[in-house]
């Protein structure tokens, strides 16, 4: 698997995203898969207000999230079925503006991906939309497909053996999220200014259609239920 991440011009607020893209990859080739970064899909979508305020920026997060509870360093939430910080509202890399991701991602990202494919005239291509997560009791970011299109992002296991023949009861492979954390490591965190990244020789099928709810996990059965429920982080309405 090769991973290559683009050094861009800064993409402003309701420009053309395929378009820009055309412009700093020259070449696509059949099987790849683009990752973007979810601030260059917030501006796509005009999703960006002037910062004005820390009130201003909580009201935000409060109305962009399912659920939403503060915490020391910032609002733990809910937001298009994941756990994330701040319900995706940010201000880092926005140049005074607060970012947010818009409600619909899978759409984005299907969006994307066929004027993509128009564009370089490719018939299979995958997009992988990502965003910087914090996983529980883990310094750090790590990166994470908050949406994708044009492969099968989870691998089920369950059923097949391992390496003593014993069949796997539970195993799922999230091949989304370990793209996006693959390619979120070079594509970086600051002032890189390489929000494009391209995949290539992924270990994946590629679809026509994408399934968004093969990720999404019952809260009855998620490993962290019991911890949701104890700081009764409950989901409200669906964002």
């Amino acid at each position: 698997m090769q991973i290559t991440p683009y050094r861009t011009a800064l993409f402003k607020l309701n420009d053309n995203l395929p378009a820009f893209i055309g412009r700093h990859i020259t070449q696509l080739h059949e099987q790849d898969i683009l990752v973007v970064s979810s601030k260059l899909i917030c501006l796509w979508k005009g999703c960006a207000t002037q910062y004005k305020s820390a009130h201003q920026k909580e009201n935000l997060i409060r109305q962009e999230s399912a659920a939403a509870l503060k915490t020391k360093l910032a609002w733990l939430t809910i937001k298009s079925g994941m756990v994330m910080t701040n319900g995706g509202v940010d201000e880092s890399n926005a140049n005074g503006q607060l970012l947010w991701l818009p409600r619909d991602l899978y759409a984005c990202a299907e969006q994307l991906r066929r004027d993509l494919k128009k564009l370089y005239g490719l018939k299979k291509l995958g997009v992988i939309i990502t965003d910087s997560m914090i996983l529980p009791l883990r310094a750090g970011v790590i990166g994470a497909a908050v949406a994708y299109s044009g492969f099968t992002g989870v691998r089920d296991e369950r059923g097949k053996k391992d390496i003593f023949g014993k069949p796997l009861k539970t195993t799922l492979v999230n091949l989304a999220d370990g793209l996006a954390a693959a390619a979120a490591v070079t594509m970086g965190e600051r002032n890189e200014q390489t929000p494009l990244c391209v995949i290539q020789n992924a270990p994946v099928k590629f679809v026509s259609k994408t399934n968004p709810s093969e990720i999404s996990y019952p809260p009855e059965q998620d490993l962290y239920a019991p911890l949701f429920k104890a700081v009764k982080l409950t989901v409200r309405r669906k964002k």
